[in-house]
């Protein structure tokens, strides 16, 4: 679920308003390290569900912060403008040791609302005789997360907003010719994704329980870029099924990787190859294939198969023929033409 949060938001910000960002991973430890900073100790030790909400609105407040040279790069300058911030940002988690406990990090206070607590069995819940248990809470915590972003990230997308953000994207000139302001609505998409990211890290660092720096490197950015372009850029519904593609396929290749082969169980020893390793080949190749055969990605696929089942003729049956009334034979006395009377001609003698 924290996966396909972030991914919305980074495709909001690189598939709608095609600006390139490699620094997602940055805006995700702002989230995290912002909610265990807030509602722990050291620290204010505020509510969770507050240092949630105050997490998430500063990790706006840093893509906010940023936005201005975002406004000024494009291209591959703003990706490497952004990737510095992956390193500036590790670099300051592992040196502000009293925020973020340095190399060791920190661990993560739990998720609790109104005396019940969603990180944890305790205490116990079960519904019709199934046992709810602290995986199971989180799970469906992220799932109402996520029906959330995406009810928003589709409004958004299909609003003015989104047709204002593609025009941007398509060609800022033009977009300025029909008096869409184009620096504001960078900086807007900027902030809105970074936000989506600070959500997608609470989430990450309540299923960890546990944070270090380590855990939002450069590989973390390129595994969302991947999820985007897998799903298809400019789709909400196609970046949660890219992010559940990137996700799920580390967790299958451990699964059957005994059956497998060239890929050895994790932690053997004296193998090159490992489940995490396999799987990035893995989705390495499908970007590959992506890019020359399906450039919309997932959605695009979905799409065009939709279409193209919507266009299909369908079989006319019997209920659907339309009754023809038989026209009645004709009748050569009444069709036959009335022959006028002619008067009869006098006689001259």
């Amino acid at each position: 679920m924290a996966a396909a949060i972030g991914a919305i938001g980074l495709n909001l910000l690189t598939g709608t308003t095609g600006q390139l960002s490699l620094g997602h991973a940055f805006f995700l430890a702002v989230g995290a390290y912002g909610y265990v900073w807030l509602a722990g100790e050291p620290g204010p030790g505020l509510p969770p569900l507050l240092a949630m909400v105050l997490a998430v609105l500063l990790a706006g407040a840093a893509g906010g912060l940023f936005s201005p040279i975002a406004g000024r790069l494009r291209g591959v300058y703003l990706g490497v403008a952004t990737l510095a911030l992956v390193f500036l940002g590790h670099h300051v988690m592992v040196n502000a040791e009293s925020v973020t406990g340095g190399f060791n990090g920190r661990s993560v206070p739990p998720l609790e609302i109104g005396g019940f607590t969603f990180t944890s069995a305790d205490p116990e819940l079960t519904v019709l005789g199934v046992p709810f248990g602290a995986e199971e809470r989180l799970w469906y915590v992220g799932l109402v997360l996520l029906a959330l972003v995406l009810f928003t990230a589709r409004n958004l997308l299909h609003g003015r907003q989104g047709r204002a953000l593609a025009a941007v994207r398509d060609s800022e000139v033009a977009a300025a010719v029909l008096g869409v302001p184009v620096a504001r609505y960078r900086s807007a998409a900027f902030v809105v994704s970074s936000m989506y990211a600070g959500l997608a890290g609470v989430l990450l660092a309540l299923a960890f329980r546990g944070i270090v720096p380590d855990h939002f490197g450069l590989a973390l950015s390129i595994d969302y870029l991947v999820m985007i372009v897998l799903g298809g850029l400019g789709s909400a519904a196609g970046a949660t099924a890219g992010a559940v593609f990137v996700t799920a396929l580390p967790l299958l290749m451990a699964r059957y990787a005994d059956q497998l082969p060239l890929v050895a169980p994790a932690g053997a020893a004296g193998h090159p190859v490992g489940p995490t390793d396999a799987a990035r080949y893995l989705y390495g190749a499908a970007v590959i294939l992506v890019l020359l055969y399906a450039p919309g990605g997932l959605s695009g696929l979905f799409r065009r198969h939709h279409g193209r089942a919507r266009a299909r003729p369908r079989p006319r049956t019997a209920s659907a023929v339309p009754r023809v009334r038989r026209a009645a034979a004709p009748d050569p006395a009444r069709d036959r033409a009335p022959v006028p009377a002619t008067e009869p001609k006098e006689q001259t003698s």
